[in-house]
């Protein structure tokens, strides 16, 4: 690890991405992420690595497609709006298996909204977000720190299972500022190799001393041989989901009250947390950090205790569907009669709630 650096959000993804091996960004700018853009702009040039400030937003992601098939590490970033713009792209990578990383600093909505944080675009990140059948990556950073490791892993993750991976911060991560350390750079000599590329040739080809196409497209227009293909990935997620489900779990074991959250929200809840200890009530912290795939077991091994749930975010309540489902899995696998209730705490628009009223709402659930 390097020695600690004073960055925003923003610009952390940025380096991490590119000590990561990102070989080419391209991006367009919107607020709260255009710090992260702007860094790219410099460094990456200075690398002589790719960087475009695409047209639109649309043009960015097919960029990424295409380079991601050349053999390049490649990404994007942007924020809701802009984020949904891309949803046609991120899907054709999905239904192509190329892998691509995208950073969602995340702003209040629907439409335009304003550049507040918020974290209104959960649903679409976890549950694909554009068209068809397929799932995407989402890591959630809950500090500057994360910012830079997450980015780092979804990288990885991207490159080892074929699929987009998406960095889901928000406008308030993006801007804020923390020390971070760094991961040593990557030569982009030590990537992993991708033996699928269009710049690869198969060991027919080499053979005969003559390069072969590859065609890496999402079109099947044979209905049985795309169920094939959308069964054959699906079952890839299941690995996904069994390898590298990530979480952090806070004094839930003993506490009166599981407080869920990812983000900002965590953030808050931690001081919540400490507001209770100081009156002798205990609330647990369970953390998501991929929230695709989405620690339901764990979640759904604490629901199997009988705790009684709140789930605090920066939305009129996504994250808390994934809650409810997991109180859902312990009911119907453990056989409770009367499982612990889920209650939620949101605020939306671009307003964050506050360490106080999380306190204040937790006791009142618990009556005190």
């Amino acid at each position: 690890m390097s020695e600690k650096v004073l960055m925003s959000g923003n610009e952390a993804i940025a380096e991490a991405a590119i000590r990561a091996g990102c070989g080419a960004y391209f991006g367009y700018p919107i607020t709260p992420q255009n710090e992260l853009i702007a860094y790219m702009a410099l460094h990456m040039l200075e690398r002589g690595r790719v960087f475009i400030q695409a047209e639109s937003e649309v043009a960015a992601i097919n960029m990424v497609y295409g380079a991601s098939c050349a053999g390049a590490r490649a990404m994007t970033s942007s924020s809701s709006p802009g984020i949904s713009l891309k949803q046609e792209g991120i899907s054709y990578g999905a239904g192509a298996d190329v892998p691509m990383v995208i950073a969602n600093i995340v702003r209040g909505g629907p439409g335009l909204g304003n550049i507040a944080p918020a974290q209104s675009d959960y649903i679409q990140a976890t549950r694909g977000g554009g068209h068809g059948d397929y799932r995407c990556i989402a890591l959630a950073p809950k500090n500057v720190q994360e910012c830079a490791d997450l980015t780092s892993l979804a990288f990885d993750l991207s490159d080892k299972y074929r699929m987009p991976a998406i960095i889901l911060a928000d406008g308030m991560l993006g801007q804020m500022m923390e020390g971070v350390e760094f991961q040593p750079e990557k030569s982009l000599k030590e990537l992993p190799s991708r033996d699928w590329t269009a710049g690869k040739m198969t060991e027919r080809a080499a053979a005969n001393g003559r390069r072969t196409a590859r065609h890496i497209t999402s079109i099947h227009l044979n209905p049985a041989e795309l169920e094939t293909i959308t069964k054959a990935r699906f079952v890839r997620y299941e690995t996904v989901k069994a390898n590298e489900t990530r979480y952090e779990d806070i004094g839930c074991e003993d506490a009166d009250l599981v407080l869920v959250a990812y983000g900002t929200s965590a953030r808050v809840c931690l001081g919540a947390r400490m507001l209770a200890e100081k009156e002798g009530i205990k609330l647990g912290i369970f953390r998501p950090i991929t929230v695709w795939p989405f620690p339901f077991k764990a979640l759904s091994g604490l629901a199997a205790k009988k705790k009684n749930f709140l789930t605090v975010e920066m939305s009129e309540g996504q994250l808390v569907e994934d809650v409810k489902l997991s109180v859902y899995e312990a009911v119907s696998t453990a056989g409770l009669t009367a499982p612990g209730k889920v209650h939620f705490l949101g605020r939306s628009g671009g307003v964050i709630p506050t360490e106080e009223e999380v306190f204040a709402e937790a006791k009142r659930i618990l009556g005190k």
